[in-house]
């Protein structure tokens, strides 16, 4: 089989996620149902969402990553594949299982995780081949995979460097992802700089702009944040929508969301960004590209499990209706 050679590429944690059926069931409840496997992995979230929405526009998607060899990394593989993602540079590792996150949803807003890492965070830099990159156009990087172990994050600074050389207008973008359970803060700021300052679009949360900024208020954060590396800050704000930043539109350009019946809102800040990526290379103005993203963003939060199937047709369908 020949090798892709794709346009977008993601690296880091492949695993699956088992997920509570009920709301407020903690993991403890014995006997208790869950539901799953579901692919996901925020690289793997974002670069599905990715293939999916780039097919009218023929952009070709590709990732780098570790899965164990047994069934949940081949439901994995097959997700993947099903999206047309060039799986070629997915490692089978024979000593290690699948990552897997066992997720708690709570009334509250909030998750709680039980996380068995196994091969998630085994992706190295020699995992990270040149050749792969040859047509790269973006490359994204999630904070997580900066987070999971060092050899994750090295995979993620030698994949910079590779890009640069291959494309010097290459689009790396970068999804902070912060987790403060899994490190420090300080220790999550010193391993994003560098990732920061080869960043053209940068896409965080409020809480993570201010980690980032370490100033308060998003909008401040976001500004702050301008003059550390990246050319555009896109301020996810769930059902409100996001906020564009960019050097000459300095204060913010709001695009308004999408209502929505949350089924699940796993994945809906990844499934963002690979739209929001799409309409940009795709040479849309930046409010069409907001748009498309809320849009996509809201149909993942109505879809059970980390990555829908909702096609580039039904972002349109969406974004064809009135907002709000």
């Amino acid at each position: 089989m020949v090798m892709m050679y794709p346009d977008i590429i993601s690296l880091g944690e492949l695993l699956v996620e088992i997920m509570r059926e009920e709301k407020d069931t903690p993991h403890g409840n014995l006997g208790a149902i869950y539901r799953g496997p579901f692919p996901s992995g925020a690289p793997a979230i974002y670069i599905d969402t990715a293939a999916r929405m780039g097919k009218t526009f023929k952009f070709t998607t590709g990732i780098i990553g570790v899965i164990g060899n047994d069934e949940f990394g081949l439901c994995i593989i097959e997700k993947l594949k099903n999206d047309e993602i060039e799986t070629s540079q997915i490692r089978i590792s024979e000593k290690l299982t699948t990552g897997i996150a066992f997720n708690q949803y709570n009334s509250d807003g909030s998750r709680k995780f039980i996380f068995a890492k196994g091969a998630a965070g085994e992706t190295s830099p020699e995992d990270v081949r040149a050749e792969f990159f040859k047509n790269i156009k973006n490359l994204h990087i999630m904070g997580s995979a900066l987070s999971i172990s060092k050899k994750s994050r090295d995979a993620c600074y030698k994949a910079i460097k590779i890009a640069k050389e291959f494309n010097s207008d290459v689009i790396i973008s970068f999804d902070p992802n912060i987790r403060p359970e899994m490190l420090d803060i300080k220790t999550i700021l010193e391993m994003s700089i560098p990732v920061l300052e080869n960043t053209k679009i940068l896409l965080p949360s409020g809480e993570e702009a201010e980690m980032l900024a370490g100033v308060n208020g998003s909008k401040n954060a976001c500004q702050k944040l301008l003059e550390m590396g990246p050319e555009m800050v896109v301020l996810k704000q769930g059902k409100e929508g996001c906020t564009i930043f960019t050097s000459d539109e300095y204060e913010g350009q709001n695009v308004k969301g999408y209502k929505a019946v949350e089924r699940d809102p796993t994945g809906a800040g990844d499934s963002f960004g690979g739209a929001f990526i799409i309409g940009y290379l795709a040479g849309w103005d930046f409010c069409k590209c907001g748009t498309f993203a809320n849009a996509v963003g809201a149909l993942k939060v109505e879809s059970f499990g980390p990555m829908a199937n909702t096609s580039y047709e039904d972002a349109i369908k969406l974004m064809e209706k009135k907002i709000g």
